[in-house]
């Protein structure tokens, strides 16, 4: 059977310290067979490219000419990167064992899901969700957007109770299948 071809992507701007801390972590943790990860720097001005060129030449790249920003800088490079799912993953996330594996056997089951996300935890609170996305998100009947595992300002403990899949109205883009 085919497996699809995965492309995790990071968008990079002056994010050296972030990729210095978290994308040994990536590469270790992604272990599907038919993955590529791929740092999309954003015209950044520090030596990010030159770092990523010297320590992690592993690592493909897309250089975009001008900072355009999350959207704009994920756009130009999706456009140049040819893959069967896109994983747009924040430099400052850390992941765990399993995590595309995982993801995908769930995405796989319907062919109409346009995306997804995991579970997002503090990095600092580990059983903690992360304020930005948490389990994902949904948007009231007065427009305001919340999410499983965040109410207001507060953050849930992580104790399984959203462990089971659901459909949300809107997906993190600290970790967005696509």
């Amino acid at each position: 059977m085919h497996q699809p071809k995965v492309s995790v992507v990071i968008l990079n701007y002056n994010g050296k310290s972030w990729l210095e801390q978290f994308l040994p972590n990536v590469i270790q943790h992604t272990t599907y067979s038919n993955a590529e990860i791929i740092v999309a720097d954003n015209a950044s001005t520090d030596d990010s490219v030159l770092f990523l060129q010297q320590y992690f030449p592993q690592i493909k790249m897309v250089i975009n000419s001008s900072n355009t920003g999350y959207a704009g800088g994920y756009n130009d490079a999706l456009q140049k990167i040819d893959s069967d799912y896109y994983v747009l993953l924040n430099s400052d996330v850390e992941v765990t064992p399993n995590w595309i594996e995982n993801t995908m056997t769930f995405l796989l089951k319907d062919e109409l899901m346009a995306a997804c996300q995991p579970k997002i935890l503090s990095y600092s609170e580990k059983n903690k969700f992360e304020y930005a996305g948490a389990a994902g998100g949904f948007i009231d009947k007065y427009g305001y957007p919340f999410c499983r595992g965040r109410i207001f300002d507060t953050c849930e403990t992580d104790e399984g109770q959203y462990n089971q899949s659901g459909e949300i109205f809107w997906a993190s883009g600290a970790c967005l299948f696509l």
